[in-house]
């Protein structure tokens, strides 16, 4: 039904984006990945994904239509929702997908929260033929530039990214300080997938 909003960003978090078109403002679900594209941009124009269920309508948005090819592949496969497959672009590069699911590093691929051994390895089936022609297509950019932030924004912006992802506040700062430790000039959206790959 949609293809794209283009228009002001009008609030940005690591978990969702009002892009404003229109005097309307749409909230968009995003990934780590568009999270970073768009940080620092007053107006972009961002891919969406529509979805409408009984109880809920959800607008996904993506900054690069390969990230956006990628998540309708992902909850193409049964038992992987949008939540789920923003989680899995969220903890993982579309570079790093398609080498995890062409080497079918099932084990990896499970350290996605909410994603057990068994989708783990159906995705690897479903999608090993398709996720590397999606990436080669329109390989997002590795090198996105972003602001770097001061160390303490980024652990209360990084805990709360992750608290509105479903993970408990004491878990996540002990998670985030020792990513921070570990890369004390890291920027926001990696401290977040570092994050992630330990929760």
């Amino acid at each position: 039904m949609y293809d794209y909003l283009r228009g002001a960003i009008a609030e940005l978090t690591p978990t969702y984006a009002v892009v404003e078109c229109g005097g309307v403002g749409y909230i968009v679900a995003i990934s780590l990945q568009t999270y970073t594209a768009l940080e620092g941009r007053e107006e972009a124009l961002v891919y969406v994904h529509y979805v409408v269920r009984e109880d809920t309508q959800q607008l996904y948005g993506f900054a690069e239509r390969t990230e956006r090819d990628l998540f309708r592949l992902l909850i193409g496969v049964s038992g992987v929702g949008g939540g789920t497959a923003r989680m899995i672009l969220s903890t993982y590069t579309p570079s790093e997908l398609s080498t995890i699911i062409s080497t079918e590093n099932a084990v990896l691929l499970k350290n996605v929260k909410g994603l057990g051994l068994k989708t783990a390895q159906k995705i690897i089936v479903d999608l090993r033929d398709k996720v590397a022609a999606v990436v080669a297509g329109g390989a997002l950019s590795a090198d996105v530039s972003a602001p770097v932030a001061v160390s303490s924004e980024v652990y209360t912006e990084a805990v709360a990214a992750l608290g509105m992802l479903g993970f408990g506040k004491a878990a996540s700062e002990k998670v985030v300080k020792r990513v921070l430790k570990e890369n004390p000039s890291a920027e926001v959206e990696v401290v977040i997938r570092l994050a992630l790959k330990q929760l």
